[in-house]
């Protein structure tokens, strides 16, 4: 049976297929995440996704199915990244505040013994309510912000500015479960195959 391998770093992917109860592996990707020049938002997301699975499918010595993901926001057609620093993640919170903006993740899968792959994004909007610069400041001044796309943590402290989202809430933390499921059915497989009970 193959292993189930994320190409990610990020505790929050991690927590969502612990959630689902899969058995899997992480390896993290060590590629350079700059967005291609020329693209669209979900072309990006989706281009770094598969830049990420494929690097870390081509260090397996046995078969495996990869998953990586990317997520970004994207605020009146302006992606906004993950932050460098304090000054720019308070600079980030403060282009959503009071904002719809929406939350791309690119998604990809790869089987490192057979080549095939997969890719998908999904899509989902958020909208943030009004925040006084004070109130900004003291959320970055937390640390969580400086990790995640459009400086904020949907999961985490940043639930209290969040008035609404229309979508996948999955999507927001970072990887949406649904649309990784189809993609392992196109390929004859099941997530569920992967569950930590089936491998006792």
């Amino acid at each position: 049976m193959k292993r189930l391998v994320l190409a990610s770093g990020s505790p929050r992917r991690q927590e969502v297929l612990e959630q689902l109860g899969l058995s899997f592996e992480v390896i993290k990707s060590d590629v350079d995440e700059a967005f291609p020049k020329g693209y669209t938002p979900e072309q990006t997301a989706v281009a770094v996704a598969l830049r990420k699975v494929r690097y870390v499918a081509k260090k397996l010595k046995s078969p495996a199915l990869v998953v990586g993901a990317d997520t970004i926001v994207v605020l009146k057609g302006e992606i906004i990244g993950k932050p460098v620093d304090t000054g720019q993640a308070f600079q980030m919170i403060k282009k959503l505040a009071g904002e719809e903006h929406t939350v791309i993740t690119g998604v990809a899968v790869a089987d490192s013994e057979s080549g095939e792959e997969r890719t998908g994004y999904q899509t989902t909007l958020v909208k943030m309510k009004d925040i006084c610069p004070e109130r900004i400041k003291r959320y970055v001044s937390t640390g969580e912000p400086l990790d995640k796309a459009g400086a904020y943590a949907v999961q985490g402290k940043a639930a209290v500015f969040i008035e609404g989202i229309k979508g996948c809430y999955f999507n927001v933390v970072g990887l949406p479960i649904t649309t990784l499921d189809s993609m392992f059915q196109s390929l004859g497989m099941d997530l569920f195959q992967f569950s930590k009970s089936d491998k006792s």
